[in-house]
């Protein structure tokens, strides 16, 4: 009988109602309206990782943007010369967490005082920016900025903010690194130094 009859018809008839509380207890709700974001911090793996630990936040992409060359490749990008940066497009709901928080958690995660280097990784291809993609969000970029610079806790930014270009999403096996190897991603935040450098500059969050 049960075999026969659609889960739906079930539930609506009171039947199996223990599996109908659980399923609907581990459904994760789809937010209504998802807004993305474009940022970039050295090691894409990292920024990725950093950004999804944030309520709000439904998901990081790694990928490649502000460069010259059309479907960068990973093995081009990373050699120089293309004009990318490795960045995160980060996929959220509106309504839990703001552009203005995703801009401030942003900046209390990477180094905003090198340029074309992050942590241990050196060359444009690893430069740090914020990359607005509306008048609303170039606001928003900019005065986070001047308001750190006012601050006088750093004398100079280094993060580029600029409009917005081409997003390409990376190489699969770079998706989900953090979780896909974390043996590895462990060894290589740690010696790259990531996390004593953020805490030094911003304290423990």
């Amino acid at each position: 009988m049960i075999r026969r009859l659609g889960m739906a018809v079930l539930c609506s008839l009171g039947i199996v109602a223990s599996t109908c509380v659980l399923a609907a207890e581990t459904t994760p709700v789809k937010p209504v309206n998802t807004a993305t974001a474009l940022f970039a911090g050295g090691c894409f793996w990292c920024v990725e990782a950093d950004f999804e630990k944030l309520p709000g936040v439904i998901g990081a992409e790694s990928g490649y943007t502000a460069g010259k060359k059309l479907n960068p490749t990973y093995e081009q990008v990373s050699a120089g010369g293309t004009g990318h940066t490795e960045a995160v497009r980060v996929t959220y709901d509106p309504a839990r967490v703001s552009y203005a928080q995703l801009v401030d958690y942003f900046w209390k995660h990477i180094d905003p005082t090198v340029k074309d280097k992050q942590f241990c990784d050196s060359g444009n291809q690893y430069r740090s920016g914020i990359y607005w993609q509306n008048e609303a969000e170039r606001k928003i970029a900019e005065s986070s900025r001047d308001a750190l610079i006012s601050s006088g806790k750093f004398k100079e930014i280094h993060t580029e903010i600029i409009a917005a270009t081409a997003f390409y999403p990376a190489e699969e096996y770079h998706q989900d690194y953090y979780k896909k190897n974390p043996l590895r991603y462990a060894y290589y935040r740690n010696g790259c130094g990531r996390d004593a450098r953020v805490q030094q500059l911003w304290g423990s969050k």
